[in-house]
């Protein structure tokens, strides 16, 4: 697909699959959670017909960050833990863009937590996917801070003590909008929750189930299988079902873990984003680059002050 003529008034040609891909073969093991967690996304973007050059993705680092090489749009491979705060900054200055950011459970939740917790206050309009494999993979298997307490591994031989992190529970604390569990071996049901996740207009937490099968052997495809089961938000005579309105609902279900984890959207709230409620901003849809300030004085704001 060719977008030289996107400054154009004339209709362009349907958003593919291929539109998203590029010529790089992935680096990723062989049914590493990655590979269809990538599939989902791209689905996704084709699903809502966003186009590639008006699309920014920032990635953080590990294995989740490599998606960078196999994604053909905009993309900034940043420093660990700093997806977001790069992230709130190109949306920021052009709230066109489709902004999205990408990282592992490590990084969104360890060493990037105070950024997660704040973009999520905030309400940025930006969508966070995150690769939760529970487990450092790229540097070859130690303990992040959602492995489960007890489990051997490189850094904690004798076992983790601490109690892991709850994304979804720290997510609805800290009031982001839009907040989803999803499963890399279900890309239909994962692609619905990140196309909602990027519609919706505020801060989108998928936390992503993605089996690493090198690194941790606990938490696999079959582990997972046994135990997960969906939201229902339709059928009020369901036992499964939940309003996605209700928080303490979703908080209850958040803190379901063992026999029983739900999947799916937890929670969604409509409410002003940062960008509405920014003076600076407000009321632009435009990047700042092409805001028009040739007759924008400070005299009110001063006054304020006197």
């Amino acid at each position: 697909m060719s977008f030289k003529f996107m400054e154009q008034n004339i209709s362009l040609p349907q958003v593919t699959f291929n539109d998203w891909n590029n010529s790089m073969a992935s680096t990723w093991c062989e049914s590493c959670g990655n590979r269809p967690l990538l599939m989902a996304i791209k689905q996704a973007f084709v699903a809502l017909q966003m186009e590639p050059h008006n699309t920014l993705i920032v990635y953080g680092v590990g294995c989740a960050g490599n998606t960078c090489s196999w994604v053909n749009t905009y993309g900034v491979h940043g420093l660990h833990g700093r997806t977001l705060p790069v992230a709130t900054g190109a949306k920021l200055v052009n709230p066109k863009l489709t902004v999205i950011a990408e990282g592992g459970d490590g990084d969104a939740y360890g060493i990037g937590l105070a950024h997660f917790i704040h973009s999520a206050r905030r309400n940025i309009d930006i969508t966070y996917i995150v690769h939760n494999n529970q487990i450092y993979g790229l540097t070859t298997g130690q303990a992040s801070p959602t492995t489960e307490k007890g489990v051997s591994s490189k850094s904690t031989p004798c076992g983790v003590i601490e109690r892991p992190i709850n994304p979804l529970a720290l997510a609805l604390s800290s009031d982001a909008t839009y907040i989803a569990r999803g499963y890399a071996g279900d890309v239909a049901h994962l692609k619905d929750l990140i196309l909602g996740g990027i519609s919706h207009r505020g801060f989108a937490l998928i936390d992503v189930f993605q089996p690493c099968i090198t690194f941790n052997k606990r938490n696999t495809y079959d582990w997972f299988k046994e135990r997960m089961y969906k939201l229902d938000l339709t059928d009020t005579s369901s036992p499964n079902y939940h309003n996605v309105s209700d928080k303490q609902g979703a908080f209850q279900k958040a803190l379901l873990w063992g026999s029983k984890i739900p999947i799916g959207l937890f929670f969604k709230e409509d409410r002003l984003t940062y960008h509405d409620e920014l003076d600076q901003l407000g009321g632009y849809n435009d990047a700042v680059v092409d805001h028009i300030i040739a007759d924008i004085g400070i005299n009110k704001t001063l006054q304020k002050f006197r």
